[in-house]
């Protein structure tokens, strides 16, 4: 039997998403009554300038008054899309105090304030659920969450940035620099006026703290994510991957040590093989890539952002916030039982693919094999080609610790023979 009072629902934010989940909200009140087994009724919708034109957005129920909305005492469930820190923190502290339910897709906020708003949430016996704040449309918090909460996820390999794998598409498909390819990533609006949150990673190494806190039962903020962006990768890059076999894509990359007694969460760019399931992630599209125990390895596909994408990720949670609210429970809330520390890029084992400008004389090569020893890294592959006095040596080597590596390319730009290094950049995925 359907409850008949309807469960009130205050939406904070009303931009390209808010007001597409706005509109199906509206548009398809019934199904979502019939899939929570009550009336879901948009009470308010809280927005910083009233007076834009929003189809599909009742007028009737804007406000700038966005506290007085969450604190009005009949609302069950605060939707925030408004994004960033402030007001956004305390607007959803205020709803929890109120006894309403939050829906976020804030990965911002999630990634720097995720325990204490778990705890909000436990305290006032409230949900906080956030599906759309790490990928879009692609289900992975509730999978990782639920679905696989009875096995041991050892990593989580992905592209969750839709304007960088942009960008990096097109360097490798067209032949593009950097700046034509973001040039065309912001003409069709995959990139904001200021990509610096994409380009350099901010984006992605928040969705790698909330990812890896929810996969390995554990607390990690955005200050525990090691973090470059694509801004320095260059077209040379791309063709040495290229000969190579792989592409490059920026990846979040969260692992559980070999030990089991640490983790690690780094968002870089790096060199895949074609033979990867992420090496086919075309545009602007997201994909992780989730390795467990018993599952084995599972592969998330999709888009990654957009209106419609997001509200669907939105709504998913909506219906599912309401649906504890009908049966008067509450949903997963935080898990971190494991308290396992972070450790920091240096402890972590990678591969290194260096391109070096050199001089094109007999023991060149000798010399740089001697630095790599010194410091204990072990050669894979190197081609060298030369001309006219000048010669580039790549260098492949097998994994090590990142801060060996680091110490070798310290080195070798103090040899004499070494004109510079003209480019570094790990390898992943095999």
């Amino acid at each position: 039997m359907m409850r008949t009072r309807p469960l009130k629902v205050a939406l904070l934010g009303c931009g390209v998403v808010g007001s597409e989940v706005a509109r199906i909200m509206t548009t398809h009140a019934d199904d979502l009554a019939a899939r929570v087994g009550a009336p879901v009724e948009l009470a308010g919708i809280a927005v910083r300038r009233p007076g834009r034109v929003r189809d599909g957005v009742p007028e009737e129920l804007i406000t700038t008054d966005a506290m007085a909305l969450v604190k009005r005492g009949d609302i069950d469930v605060v939707i925030e899309v408004i994004g960033g820190i402030e007001p956004a923190r305390g607007l959803i502290t205020t709803a929890f105090e109120h006894g309403a339910s939050v829906v976020s897709a804030n990965k911002a906020l999630l990634a720097e304030e995720g325990a204490a708003l778990h705890a909000a949430a436990e305290q006032r016996g409230t949900d906080l659920y956030y599906e759309a704040a790490v990928a879009g449309a692609i289900p992975l918090v509730r999978p990782l969450r639920e679905s696989m909460a009875g096995d041991k996820v050892n990593r989580v390999l992905g592209i969750v940035n839709g304007t960088t794998n942009f960008i990096l598409d097109k360097m490798d498909t067209s032949g593009a620099g950097y700046s034509e390819a973001l040039d065309e990533a912001t003409a069709l609006g995959y990139a904001e006026a200021d990509p610096t949150a994409d380009v350099e990673g901010f984006d992605a190494a928040a969705k790698a703290a909330i990812l890896a806190g929810i996969a390995f039962h554990t607390r990690v903020t955005i200050d525990d994510v090691h973090r470059e962006g694509i801004t320095e990768v260059t077209a040379a890059d791309i063709a040495s991957a290229k000969r190579m076999g792989c592409t490059v894509k920026l990846l979040a990359i969260c692992e559980r040590a070999a030990d089991g007694r640490s983790v690690t969460a780094r968002v870089h760019p790096a060199m895949i093989p074609l033979s990867h399931p992420l090496a086919s992630v075309r545009e602007a599209y997201n994909a992780v890539f989730i390795e467990a125990d018993a599952a084995g390895q599972l592969m998330f596909y999709g888009p990654g952002a957009g209106g419609s994408p997001t509200a669907s990720a939105v709504l998913g949670d909506l219906v599912a916030v309401c649906r504890n609210k009908v049966n008067e429970a509450t949903g997963p809330g935080e898990s971190a039982y494991t308290q396992l520390p972070v450790s920091p890029m240096g402890e972590v084992v990678t591969r290194y693919h260096i391109s070096l400008d050199v001089a094109d004389k007999s023991g060149v090569l000798a010399q740089v094999a001697t630095v790599f020893a010194e410091h204990g890294v072990s050669i894979d592959t190197v081609r060298q080609q030369g001309k006219d006095g000048e010669a580039s040596l790549v260098v492949v080597t097998h994994r090590a610790p990142d801060a060996a590596l680091s110490a070798t390319v310290e080195a070798l730009r103090r040899l004499h023979t070494v004109r510079g290094v003209a480019s570094i950049m790990r390898v992943e995925g095999e």
